[in-house]
């Protein structure tokens, strides 16, 4: 029965796809979005790295319910969830650890002192996000501590009307959900609230959840230039079957609660330069449970701040755009655990892009220096060099110097399976890049580039035994290389949108240890492939195929698609994810949900005029 229903979608695909290029209209790409780094701005076309970013429809139309469902569609972007719809989950960048990736929100850090895996607690939900720009490559001269193999920048609404939004969601496994968001707009300020709560029953033994997000971020213009406010906060509680031990501890429970807030002023002091100040503050607490109906048999609660100022200001000048910032954050946990940890963190940045040959060369050099009270002083230098071939075609390189600090739990965790390492030092490399890039076409965009990066003393928790606890250890270096594609074919209002991405890396390790927990546990090749049809200016059906084959487990395939209906007021869908019931891991042995069919359907009410 599988095998026919295979085959006819495979053959249905085939069809869209060939029927597709019959038609005359075409659609343009979109090549003009202005990627949001703190200090220097440059457009999408302009930017001498690899970069993919996720554009609105992308967002509202592929078979995604949360933020980590979405990021599973992009080739290089390794994410490894435990829990089933963005409850729990990892990202990695071409080979990277979790531990080696930034996520921001609208700029602003989401790293987590404690751990990694706290970096993708985010207060947002999917209505929230407008974009993602995902930054593949070395980013820590521009972004700093965690950026070590790239980062992912999740950018908010800012919404052009006043609204008021509703949205319900159901599904199997005792899915559901609900969301409401409201929008204020007048000439000088907008406001922008929402708050939702999802939940389900699980999709096996203890691996329930509720998930509360709450959402707010203003904008505030002045005489003198703009105030912006945003806040956010979420709660979630989980069943962990199996995801920190064994698969056979399958009673394991978790509750996190994670907080930020930020206020910026943004001040354009004269044609030539602007000012950005910025105070910012992000909370998190867990916690974990070993037996969820015996707390007291093994308990761990950590409680994590970061509260920091940015300066950021750039000045354009006749050789360019030179951007200069400082950041300086205080950081501090209490933990059952890890004990009562602090640190303070200084920064400073500085880079200029130069540009010549009427815009046809550019050359972005640049540094970060870096001060942990806990490890010294560290710079960090980098650059980009990019070469318009054509008007069309442009050559780009990169290399950089990176780096990563170890968390807390890397220095002072302990239980019976695993201990940390207070000797650790910080993991470096050099990273390289080089590729070509195809932009602005009316049906045709695309990169591919080649990438090597060179690790030292990068931190693994590692063991020669079976019945040994996992070990943090400094290695002495890890190498990874490999090529990075994609192309989005955009040929006709019925075709919407074909994307393309391979992704392939060869990871080496210099120390040999019978068993490796994070560093070895890869992606060597990963393909996806998305498909986006308008059947009519209302009806569309997306198509999400994602090919994995992981070194440390069993590789395999995944199906989702979504079929909706958007009206000017109303909209609703409905999902399948794992269309064929594939069996997977993505990380720890933790099997991944089956089949689960979803569906949603939202209304929004705009004020009369």
């Amino acid at each position: 029965m599988q095998a026919i229903v295979r085959l006819i979608i495979l053959t249905f695909l085939g069809f869209s796809f060939f029927n597709s290029f019959a038609q005359q209209d075409t659609v343009r790409q979109l090549n003009e979005v202005v990627i949001q780094g703190n200090r220097i701005q440059p457009a999408f076309n302009e930017l001498s790295a690899s970069v993919i970013v996720i554009s609105p429809t992308d967002i509202k139309k592929s078979p995604a319910i949360s933020i980590a469902d979405l990021l599973h569609y992009q080739a290089g972007v390794d994410i490894r969830q435990r829990g089933a719809n963005g409850v729990q989950a990892d990202a990695g960048i071409r080979g990277s650890t979790f531990e080696q990736v930034l996520i921001l929100i609208n700029g602003i850090k989401m790293s987590d002192p404690q751990t990694g895996h706290h970096a993708l607690n985010l207060p947002v939900d999917i209505d929230n996000i407008e974009r993602i720009e995902i930054l593949k490559g070395p980013a820590a001269r521009v972004f700093g501590q965690n950026a070590f193999a790239g980062a992912i920048n999740i950018i908010t609404k800012n919404p052009d009307q006043s609204f008021f939004k509703v949205r319900a969601l159901a599904g199997d496994y005792g899915l559901g959900g609900g969301r409401f968001s409201v929008a204020l707009k007048n000439e000088k300020a907008a406001h922008y609230f929402s708050a939702g709560r999802d939940f389900s029953t699980g999709y096996k033994y203890n691996t329930d959840y509720t998930m509360s997000n709450f959402f707010y971020q203003s904008e505030l213009k002045t005489e003198k230039g703009k105030v912006n406010i945003m806040g956010g906060f979420t709660d979630r509680a989980f069943g962990a079957n199996g995801f920190y031990a064994q698969p056979i501890n399958t009673d394991q429970y978790e509750e996190v609660q994670t907080s930020v807030a930020a206020i910026s002023y943004q001040k354009k002091v004269s044609t030539n330069k602007t000012l950005n100040h910025r105070l910012y503050w992000r909370r998190n607490q867990d916690k974990y449970l070993f037996l969820r109906n015996n707390p007291p048999y093994y308990r761990n609660l950590h409680l994590s701040n970061v509260i920091g100022y940015e300066l950021n200001t750039t000045i354009k000048n006749s050789l360019g755009i030179t951007g200069l910032g400082i950041d300086v954050n205080s950081v501090w946990l209490s933990s059952n655990n890890l004990g009562e940890r602090q640190r303070t963190v200084a920064t400073i940045f500085a880079e200029h892009r130069f540009s010549f040959l009427n815009d046809r060369f550019d050359f972005t050099p640049g540094f970060q220096l870096n001060y942990y009270s806990d490890f010294g002083l560290n710079a960090f230098p980098g650059a980009e060099l990019g070469y318009k071939l054509t008007d069309k075609l442009k050559m780009f390189g990169t290399v950089g110097y990176t780096y990563r600090v170890p968390s807390y739990t890397d220095l002072y965790y302990k239980d019976p399976a695993n201990l940390g390492n207070a000797n650790l030092k910080p993991e470096y490399a050099i990273a390289y890049e080089a590729g070509l890039k195809l932009f602005d076409i009316d049906w045709l965009s695309g990169q591919a580039s080649y990438f090597y990066r060179q690790g030292n003393q990068i931190i693994d928790y590692v063991k020669n035994n079976p019945n040994d606890p996992w070990q943090a250890e400094n290695l002495v270096n890890i190498n990874a290389q490999g090529v990075d594609a994609n192309i989005a074919i955009t040929p006709n209002e019925w075709l919407k949108k074909l994307t393309i991405g391979y992704t392939s890396v060869s990871a080496t390790k210099g120390q040999e240890s019978n068993f490796s927990k994070y560093v070895l546990d890869n992606l060597a090749n990963q393909f996806t492939a998305n498909l986006l049809l308008q059947y009519t200016d209302k009806l569309y059906h997306s198509i999400n195929y994602r090919y994995s084959d992981r070194v440390a487990l069993a590789n395999y395939w995944v199906i989702d698609t979504r079929i909706g209906w958007q009206e000017d007021k109303w909209s609703v869908f409905i999902d399948a994810t794992n269309l064929f019931d594939t069996t997977y891991s993505e990380t720890n042995l933790v099997t991944m949900p089956g089949r689960w069919i979803k569906g949603g359907i939202s209304y929004t009410f705009f004020p009369s005029n």
